[in-house]
């Protein structure tokens, strides 16, 4: 069947229709990362946008459900040169097509994804709409586009209720509490899913309880610190400060998530009083940039976004790159951030945009970019242990030089 992709521009792409059959109109991104299109679509922070990716092969290696970001698919399209309809893979447990229409995703295939990417490049993100109708009627079509907003998909994506993820020390000594290995975040909120035990690795954080925001948290953000030993609590996004304070946690964690941050103004008013407590703080992503707002600083809408598994970030506290994952289409204005409540900590090697902050006399950092990667590299993945050594010696402090543990 065919199918069609219309820009707000008039720009019209002719594929094949894969997926879901159904139409969407929703903003147009693309990622160019090499693998990982599983955790690309099962990421809460593409909520209100189509992916477009730029590798031209997609779906060889199918679905691994445990490698699942979330507990299904978040974009509303998706976009491909070619879509690899028999995978082939020991661990794939059905095709890509096959979680599309599972999923409710809708999609094209067999178009110029290059020539996409340029437009996208040159012109900026803009709204598009993918369709099988072929009577569509651009001058009807055009002013909806034009139109479109992905609105608050904050509170689309966020957990509904806390619960909480074990540290992996105790899933090493009594094993899982389920036979599943699949991600699956109703069984996390009835305590029946754990971090998976082949990431234990050693348990440095072990005897610390984390507090994390979940405005769209991608799995293995939990997973990260309970296999370092952690217990992390998850709370929705709708959660007031005073109750995780209230839970007297040892390190606040602020997720990724989709949208524009300045629409978040209830949630940014939490992290102000968050902000306002001794508690060691990590964001990333959109909690980095939410913190940023509620300490004064300013967001701005990039021309078309970071998102990808190979952009090159400086650690300016020791001079060292690293290649990250990342996904974001707004960025912290450094032009806007007063030295006196935050620094630049991280910042990007290419366009040289903030890539993270350093709070001025607090435990806070926060990145922009994706340590937990899933997909992309790990290069990044220290700073899990840099917040947890950060939880440590606030935990010494308080406790007159005895490690809380």
């Amino acid at each position: 069947m065919k199918a069609f992709l219309i820009l707000e521009d008039g720009t019209v792409f002719e594929g094949i229709h894969i997926g879901a059959d159904r139409e969407i109109i929703s903003e147009i991104v693309f990622n160019t990362s090499m693998a990982g299109y599983l955790e690309v679509l099962t990421d809460p922070s593409y909520a209100g946008q189509a992916v477009c990716m730029t590798y031209p092969l997609i779906g060889n290696y199918g679905i691994c459900r445990e490698d699942m970001e979330s507990i299904h698919p978040w974009p509303d399209g998706f976009i491909v040169r070619e879509l690899s309809r028999i995978p082939s893979n020991f661990r794939s447990d059905l095709s890509i097509q096959q979680f599309m229409e599972e999923n409710d995703v809708p999609g094209i295939a067999g178009i110029d994804t290059r020539a996409l990417t340029k437009i996208l490049r040159e012109k900026g993100t803009m709204n598009g709409m993918i369709t099988t109708d072929e009577a569509f009627c651009p001058e009807e079509i055009l002013p909806k586009l034009k139109a479109y907003t992905t609105g608050k998909v904050v509170e689309k994506v966020s957990c509904r209720e806390k619960y909480v993820v074990k540290p992996a020390a105790d899933i090493a000594e009594n094993g899982p509490l389920s036979g599943s290995a699949r991600f699956d975040r109703e069984a996390y909120e009835r305590g029946e899913r754990e971090p998976r035990p082949a990431l234990v690795k050693e348990l440095n954080g072990a005897g610390l309880k984390v507090a994390l925001l979940d405005l769209g948290a991608k799995a293995n953000i939990a997973h990260s610190l309970a296999e370092r030993g952690c217990e992390v609590t998850v709370y929705p996004c709708s959660t007031t400060a005073e109750e995780i304070i209230a839970s007297e946690p040892d390190g606040i964690m602020l997720s990724n998530g989709p949208g524009d941050p300045k629409e978040c103004t209830q949630i940014i008013r939490e992290i102000k009083k968050l902000y306002d407590t001794e508690i060691p703080i990590f964001a990333i992503c959109l909690g980095h940039q939410l913190m940023a707002l509620a300490t004064g600083a300013d967001t701005y809408k990039m021309k078309y976004g970071h998102r990808g598994g190979n952009h090159p970030v400086k650690d300016l506290m020791t001079g060292r790159v690293y290649i990250s994952s990342q996904n974001h289409g707004y960025v912290v204005d450094m032009d806007k951030l007063d030295p006196k409540v935050a620094v630049p900590a991280f910042v990007n090697v290419n366009d040289g945009t903030n890539e993270g902050l350093a709070y001025t006399g607090k435990n806070i950092f926060t990145v922009q970019y994706h340590p937990e990667a899933c997909p992309g590299p790990q290069d990044s993945r220290y700073l899990f242990d840099r917040f947890i050594q950060m939880m440590r010696r606030e935990n010494a402090d308080e406790r007159g030089g005895a490690i809380h543990a």
